[in-house]
């Protein structure tokens, strides 16, 4: 290994934010005697990047908090030599060097490395058309950029958000909250596109609640200017958005530019090929954080996952590995996530239903509704959970999660059984901290297990909330009221038979036509079930999720549809979850 003239490795690092910050802070603890440098292009390292939209809706008021280390802290505790505004622009690999330019100066110089740690993240992406550069069109990336957006915000009533992922509507929401009138504009057909639609649309909803427009299901053509100030956001339909600020959130690419440029490997999905070390092809170099491809947990393939936990855990494995010749492999990559729009939260971890289908994975899913704690307790919340897992097995691949105080907790449990492989038996066995204020008995996590226990078992076959029901025997085992408040959407043909008479009433149906029973939420026509199963119906199935999630799943823009989430059911028994 070779040294500097004082006798110390040196430990290079190109970016400051996340990744490159764990990674020099682990590097020093590690190894006292090491140079370590880090070259950051932007005026800070190490901010509070998930902050930001906050600062905008004057959440988070001191801009000073989000700076959650400085230069002078990396020097003073760490002995670390942090240079904010100077670019790494080439790696000459055979000299184990790198050419740096100073922004502030125009100067340029070579910097020798021993270990070079790559992390230079992701840029948004601004994409080619017509008035993407214009003033008043923002991308959110950085402190500057928020500053940027900030000063614009009095000046501004009509603000467009193009994008409607995590930093879309977080950016959404605190421009309503300082009293602009929004849209946003999202090229799928619904907002937050990684969750399913049904799990999405509460969110959708409340958004609406908000006052919040949405444009879906065809992105933006162009934006219109006027000199060369944005004036208006131009749909493909040919409509145009009035606009005094624009925020492009279309998504992020991975700068690799350095890393291609210098002979390493990219990935199929634009990222920098790194192993079980992170390292590159060349063992002297690593590479962290938005830039590089992951083993995706549930797939075992190579994926980016653009998220802060992976690159601040991987950061660190590098960080040592570079200082000491070892370190733990770097863990799978689970895309575990969640934000808060208003009054909902929503999140994920591992596969949607739809991914696993993309990806040519089988794979089940149950829906479930539940308290966040017990609901005879003061200021219960309503979440939903859909638990995807393998058939046969039961492994569990991934979950969704909406409602709103609570479901943190549960999709990280559910992250955690991801993390170590295992099934929705295991779930069904986890002993959970339960007392009223903070959970039930029976936590949802457990009543989603069992659900699908009861599926892998045969006892209740499940069809997902946008099957199509034409050709089932549909028997809506709800109250009148209940249907007449909720129709069961797209079954005209559903035999109104609540659930106490069903018993009585088994002369209307068909034993020998397939048949699918519905309620609010699932709960009791999986009860209904059992009955019509023993009474010789040889062929019939449940609603996951019931009428609600059908709502969800299929009712996108019907006048009247409701916002919230069901009230979730219960039959009475002693350890119920409510």
């Amino acid at each position: 290994m070779s040294v500097d003239s004082t006798g110390s490795e040196r430990i290079i690092i190109v970016g400051g934010v996340a990744g490159g910050a764990s990674a020099a802070a682990r590097a020093r603890r590690l190894n006292e005697a090491a140079r370590i440098v880090v070259f950051e292009r932007d005026a800070y390292i190490s901010f509070a990047n998930c902050g930001l939209p906050y600062y905008l809706g004057g959440e988070i008021e001191d801009r000073a908090s989000l700076l959650v280390a400085s230069p002078q802290l990396f020097a003073e505790r760490f002995r670390i030599d942090v240079r904010v505004r100077h670019e790494v622009q080439a790696i000459d690999r055979a000299a184990k060097t790198v050419r740096v330019v100073d922004l502030e100066t125009g100067a340029a110089f070579d910097e020798p490395y021993d270990k070079l740690i790559l992390s230079p993240g992701a840029a948004p992406i601004r994409p080619a058309l017509p008035g993407v550069d214009a003033a008043g069109v923002f991308v959110l990336r950085n402190m500057e950029d928020m500053d940027h957006i900030a000063a614009a915000i009095p000046k501004a009533t009509r603000a467009v958000v193009i994008g409607a992922g995590y930093i879309g509507l977080e950016v959404a929401e605190q421009f309503r909250h300082r009293g602009l009138a929004v849209t946003v504009v999202e090229r799928e057909p619904w907002v937050l596109p990684f969750l399913d639609r049904e799990m999405a649309e509460p969110v959708q909803r409340e958004l609406e609640a908000q006052g919040i427009a949405l444009e879906l299901g065809q992105g933006f053509s162009a934006i219109d200017t006027e000199g060369e100030r944005a004036q208006a956001v131009v749909l493909p339909d040919g409509r145009r958005i009035p606009a005094d600020l624009v925020i492009l959130g279309v998504g992020v690419s991975a700068n690799v530019s350095l890393a291609r440029e210098a002979g390493l490997e990219i990935g199929a999905t634009g990222g920098i090929t790194v192993n079980a070390a992170m390292r590159t092809a060349d063992p002297d170099i690593y590479a962290v954080g938005d830039a590089v491809e992951y083993l995706f947990g549930p797939t075992g393939e190579r994926a980016r996952v653009p998220l802060a936990g992976i690159a601040n855990r991987t950061g660190r494995l590098a960080g040592q590995h570079a200082a000491t010749g070892s370190a733990p492999r770097a863990p799978a990559a689970w895309a575990t996530s969640i934000v808060r729009v208003f009054g909902r939260s929503a999140g994920a971890t591992g596969l949607s239903l739809r991914r696993a289908a993309a990806a040519g994975i089988d794979a089940r899913a149950v829906h479930v509704v539940g308290y966040h704690h017990a609901s005879y307790y003061p200021g219960a919340e309503i979440m939903a959970i859909k638990l995807v897992y393998a058939p046969g097995t039961g492994k569990v691949l991934g979950a969704q999660a909406v409602g709103g105080a609570g479901i943190d907790k549960r999709l990280d449990v559910i992250a955690t059984t991801l993390h170590f492989g295992g099934t929705v038996h295991d779930l069904v066995e986890l002993d959970l901290a339960y007392a009223p204020p903070f959970g039930s008995a029976k936590d949802p996590i457990h009543m989603a297990a069992f659900a699908a226990q009861n599926e892998l078992a045969g006892l209740s076959p499940q069809v997902q909330p946008d099957a199509d029901l034409s050709s089932y025997q549909v028997v809506d085992v709800r109250s009148p009221e209940e249907i007449s408040a909720t129709a069961l959407a797209e079954a005209p043909h559903a035999h109104a038979i609540p659930l106490p008479d069903l018993r009585d009433r088994l002369g209307e149906l068909d034993p020998a036509r397939p048949t699918v029973l519905s309620c609010r939420t699932g709960l009791r026509s999986y009860v209904g079930l059992r009955i019509l199963a023993q009474y010789g119906f040889a062929d019939v199935h449940n609603l996951s999720g019931g009428a609600a999630m059908r709502d969800f799943a299929l009712n996108r823009g019907v006048a009247g549809a409701p916002t919230d989430l069901p009230k979730p059911e219960h039959l009475g028994d002693p350890d119920d979850p409510d």
